[in-house]
């Protein structure tokens, strides 16, 4: 019977257990935490070299986002590509289109950061910046979701950073593989769902009204 009890005793401490850590893990906190803004740039809205699909959409709520970090005063960091490889078409140097979208242009102190690989860290000084100012946690925004807006999150994960995407303030285009042309909505959807896998493991996701609202 003692030996019963104490089974149960332990199955319910292992439960209360991983039941704290879950709920500390979906608990939305600013504290340490830095907004990341990646390659939201003119040549992936309308008119621009590599439109993608929802970029206005994304971008309007990557600008929500923005704000309520401006209004807490809470550091904002901008990801601006400038595209270096050889046979690049867009996000060029010294084009309009590399420019970083009216919608998000950075103000006043924002950190801008230069990259040249879909990794933000790759290269960059983004890591120093973020130890420097102890920030541990990232709210990530951007585009495109399946290239630089993940390879950053898994990368950041890997440097030891908690993560949360704001999956409607992030966007991507039509794929094709094998001949099948494989529709954002669906990349967008599979990207997330894998990156937020195996108990949000890599980043949590949220929408932009969970954010305003701090959920």
């Amino acid at each position: 019977m003692k030996n019963i009890f104490k089974k149960m005793l332990t199955i319910c401490i292992v439960f209360v257990t991983l039941s704290s850590a879950k709920a500390q893990q979906n608990n939305m906190t600013m504290e340490n935490t830095a907004l990341l803004i990646i390659d939201v740039q003119n040549d992936y809205f309308p008119g621009g070299k590599m439109v993608l699909e929802g970029a206005e959409t994304a971008g309007k709520n990557t600008s929500k986002v923005l704000e309520y970090f401006r209004k807490n005063n809470l550091p904002v960091i901008h990801i601006k590509h400038i595209a270096t490889n050889e046979g690049a078409d867009f996000f060029l140097p010294d084009t309009k289109g590399a420019e970083i979208h009216n919608l998000v242009l950075p103000k006043g102190n924002e950190k801008v950061i230069i990259k040249h690989f879909p990794n933000s860290f790759r290269e960059t000084e983004l890591l120093a910046y973020l130890k420097e100012y102890n920030i541990k946690n990232l709210i990530i925004t951007g585009m495109m979701t399946d290239v630089c807006v993940e390879s950053t999150t898994r990368a950041a994960f890997d440097l030891g950073f908690s993560n949360t995407i704001v999956g409607d303030a992030t966007a991507t285009k039509n794929r094709e593989l094998d001949g099948e042309i494989i529709k954002a909505a669906d990349i967008q959807k599979s990207f997330l769902a894998g990156i937020s896998s195996l108990g949000n493991l890599y980043s949590r996701i949220i929408s932009t009204e969970d954010l305003l609202e701090s959920k």
